[in-house]
Formats: structure tokens, sequence, C-alpha cells
């Protein structure tokens, strides 16, 4: 349903444009690609310290590319390569800037308006619109990727160069042809061919790689003026910077509302790691009517993506969504394309929300609301609903199936990878509860070595309380003290597993045995980010 629809979505949206427009004026993000030779770094530290949000840039090289670049001591990096991080473990982190090889694109915030934005609850998540250097804003337009499918007339386009001066331009571009329609223009700077840079390329260089690709293309293209305001500002153009709105295929914003049968989609795990594929789709379901076709790849849950994410992980924030959901996905030609630009499809969504027209009812109820906006009543229902869980477990030869995630010296512990039908599952944790008691002893102010250490001295049983972040924060709102006592006289866990999974609707695969997991050897399986490699690594 479209905010315009009703008078308070309209008034929702009218406080959005005016206060987003404000807020993000304040908030300037900086766009920094890097590009190192093999085998060496790209001159700083990414780091994660103790009392400190973010994913910090520390220890930078003077005189590398980072410090050349233009990254500060304390910059805090939102995005790699396009995909937003903030949220993201510190090794998903690294793990992502090793994926991307020698080139990669950051978008990073200096530490002073980070440390605003958070305290004011500003969504990092919705990038800039124009690209800085610095802190200071520049011309509005943006490279572009351009996809382009021979012909038989070929591709209608050629290549021009000008001997002694380094870079290719396109040139005699065909009115109505191929190229022209993938929205390439006459004098367009050619910048990577599939996803290679050819910026340093010669001519005949160019033109064999064009010959070797076969029968199709993907550009990454500048206007002369894009260019040079990139190379005056000392930004290398990378893909991720681009946009995609020429592109043949889009990816897919999908709104679903739960029928009586469920959704009547099955989603199961591809040949790849962490793909979630669509799959098995009834006829006249949900799925189908809202367009959702067999094989789509899914790549984002309300907004958020969830490349990282494992199978059981996404079933679980499709199930906690409730009776509506709204996904992104990409069927498999415009996952190809993608992958041919080397970017994620999350720069299409980020795309549609940088435009002007109203978000949908799934973004909008997201947003934060207005400053001297009166806190919205809490029903009956909603208040009995904030209750802690206690979950007992007794520990068997597999340990109590589940990781404490947390940071070495620092406060405040979470559950992660509960085993799908363990002992810590059939008791209630799910991914996510934050830890507030173990044996009745309260951790909340407690550091990751110290709760570690009383589970350790547990013995074969284990009793923790704790609560989803939902509902953590909101009795932390109202000063409300997290206790078993909320949980009434009787004191029991949450439903079982066997019951939660009567309620599981028919968008999942069938439940087989999980494969065993490698455990670190702290508390049979409860894991500790604590080594120094995971907490400052050298990029």
């Amino acid at each position: 349903m479209p905010l315009a629809h009703s008078p308070q979505c309209r008034e929702v949206f009218t406080w959005m444009k005016r206060d987003r427009s404000t807020v993000m004026a304040s908030y300037k993000q900086r766009v920094i690609a890097l590009t190192k030779r093999q085998g060496q770094t790209f001159g700083f530290f990414l780091r994660v310290e103790q009392g400190v949000l973010g994913h910090l840039v520390r220890c930078l090289d003077m005189g590398g590319v980072a410090e050349l670049a233009g990254m500060k001591d304390g910059d805090r990096i939102l995005r790699v390569n396009g995909i937003f991080v903030d949220e993201l473990s510190h090794q998903q982190v690294v793990d992502l800037v090793k994926e991307n090889g020698v080139s990669v694109t950051f978008h990073v915030m200096d530490a002073a308006s980070y440390t605003q934005a958070k305290a004011e609850g500003f969504d990092l998540s919705v990038p800039h619109p124009r690209p800085v250097t610095n802190g200071v804003g520049g011309h509005t337009g943006k490279p572009k990727l351009c996809y382009l499918v021979k012909s038989t007339k070929g591709y209608e386009f050629s290549l021009r160069s000008v001997r002694g001066e380094q870079g290719v331009f396109m040139t005699q571009v065909s009115p109505g042809g191929v190229a022209a329609q993938a929205g390439v223009k006459t004098n367009d700077r050619l910048l990577q061919v599939n996803g290679d840079d050819v910026e340093d390329a010669t001519h005949e260089q160019v033109v064999e790689k064009i010959k070797q690709a076969g029968s199709s293309l993907m550009f990454l293209l500048a206007e002369e003026d894009t260019h040079r305001y990139y190379l005056n500002n000392g930004i290398k153009i990378g893909a991720a910077m681009a946009t995609v709105k020429h592109l043949l295929h889009k990816p897919r914003i999908i709104n679903l509302t739960k029928g009586p049968d469920g959704y009547g989609y099955l989603l199961k795990e591809g040949s790849n790691t962490n793909a979630h594929v669509i799959t098995d789709i009834d006829q006249g379901s949900p799925a189908a009517k809202a367009g959702l076709k067999d094989m789509d790849r899914l790549v984002a849950l309300e907004g958020q993506a969830i490349q990282h994410d494992t199978h059981e992980q996404v079933v679980d924030k499709i199930r906690k969504a409730g009776n509506k959901c709204c996904l992104l996905v990409v069927d498999e030609d415009t996952d190809k394309m993608y992958k041919m630009a080397g970017v994620s499809p999350m720069l299409f969504l980020d795309e549609m929300k940088d435009s002007a027209s109203p978000p949908s009812y799934t973004e909008a109820i997201h947003l934060p609301a207005p400053r001297n906006a009166a806190p919205p009543a809490v029903t009956m229902e909603e208040d009995q609903a904030l209750k802690p869980k206690l979950c007992k477990m007794q520990k068997t030869p597999g340990g109590y199936g589940f990781h404490l995630n947390g940071i070495q010296g620092v406060c405040g512990q979470h559950i992660q990878q509960v085993v799908r039908g363990g002992v810590a599952d059939r008791a209630g944790l799910e991914d996510g509860d934050i830890v507030v008691e173990v044996n009745s002893i309260n951790v909340e102010n407690s550091t990751h070595e110290q709760v570690v250490d009383i589970i350790h001295q547990s013995g074969s049983s284990l009793e923790l309380l704790v609560a989803t972040k939902s509902v953590y924060d909101q009795l932390k709102a109202k000063g409300v003290a997290i206790t078993p006592m909320l949980l009434g006289p009787r004191m029991h866990t949450t439903a079982t597993v066997e019951d939660r999974r009567e309620n599981r609707t028919r968008m999942e695969t069938p439940p087989v045995p999980a494969p065993a997991r490698e455990r670190t050897p702290s508390v049979s399986s409860v894991s500790s980010v604590s080594s120094e490699e995971s907490l400052d690594l050298k990029m």
C-alpha cells in the first residue's frame, strides 16, 4: 500500500523527506575506492575496539594506498563495494574485503559524525545520494553500468583513443542500436569490461577483451565531466558507485501477505554457499500471485541483505516477519548480469530508496519516529509479550548447541548459531537473544570472558535468562529490571521447538539433519570472538 493512500501515511512521508534531507546533509559519507598490487595491503588496520561502536580504520601507513586516498584514523567503514556492513560482524567484513581482491570501494564516515549519528538513531544504511570526499560535495553525476547483448548487427558502437593519452572512449553509437538502448553514449569513457579494469589498457587490449567476451558485455562507463570530478577528488571509480538504472534485467521487490496455507513456496539452499533459492511455488498461492518464480534467488528481506545469513537464519527471519514479508529477488538472468558486473543487487534497492517516489509501507514502518512525536500506546497484548525467556539445558556429548557471541573485554553477549533440533533450540534459545542471567547471575555488565567462565563452571547443566533484542530494548526503555520475576509464578520457558515448528508455514525445506559443526574449545559449543586476528586485522 503506497503511503500516499492515507493522510496519516502522507504525514509520515512528508516528515521523512524533510528530516532525511536535513540529517543527511550533516552526516555525509565519503566514497573511497582503493586498488592495491597483488600481495600488498591497502595500508590500514580494520579493528574492533572495546567500548567503541563500528568497524574502525586504524594505524594508517603514511604514504600507503588508504592514507593517500583520504582515509583518516578513526573513520568508520559503512559499506564495502555497496554492501552495508555496519551491522555485520568483524569477521564478515574482513571476509567481504578479502573476497573483492585488489580493488575495493569503501563508504566511510568520520568518527565524530558516526558517533553523533548513532546517538541520534540515524539510519546509516541509507546511502548519501552524492559521493563526497573529505566532507566536500561535488558533481552529482554517477558512473553507469551498461549491459549489452550482441545482435545480428553486433554491438553497434566503435572505440576511439588518442595516441599518447590515457583512456578509451565510445564513439559511433548507432541511434536505437544495442549500445544506445543499453545506455551507452558517444564520448563515454570506458572503465571496466565484464568487471575487469581497463583504464590503463591500450586500445588493442580493450578490443581483444571485448572480442573474447562472447555474446554479452558489461561496461562500466563515465561521462567525461563525471570522470574528471572523481579524478580531481582522488577517487577511483568502482562498479559499486554506479547507477544500475540502465541495466536490462531488474531485481524484483515482492510484497507477500500470508494466506491460510502460508506463503506457498519453499526456500532451499542453493549450490553456492549462503545462496537462498525459491522453488516449488504452489499454483494460486500468495507467492505465485505476487510474482515469485521458481529458482529466484533471495537477496534481501525487509530491505536488509541476507548474503551472510545461513538458511536457518533466513527462515527464522521470515517467520518472525509475521503475516507480511517484503523480499528482493533476482531471476537467473538478472543474477548472472549482476555477477558479471561484480556488484550486489542491493545497489538496485539503494537506488530505489534514494528516488523521490514514496517508500513502500514496509519501508515506512521502519523509519524513525519524528523527534517530537508522542510514543505509540502499548496495548495490553504487547505489554504481556514483553517477557524474557528462562531456558534450562542439559549438556549432551555435542554440547549445548549454540554459540555465545561477544567481543573480548566488552560487556553484552548474545546468542548465535543455535543448532536446529539441539539442546538450546529445544529449550527456546533463538539467534539474536541477549543474555541477561547465567545460572541466576546477572551478566549484563560482565565481559565475554567472565560469562564464558561462569558457563564453564556450570558443569553439565545450564540456565539462561535471555530476551529478544526487541523485548530487551523495550523493557530497558521502560526502566524495568529484567529478572525471572517477569515470568510470573510458573517461570516457564517459551514454547518448545516442536510447538514452534507446528506454526511454521510452507516456506522452508523439510528439516534435514544438520551437519556436524566444528566447535571451538570454549564451553563445548559456546564460542568466543577473542583472537588477535579477528579484532585487529591488517587490510
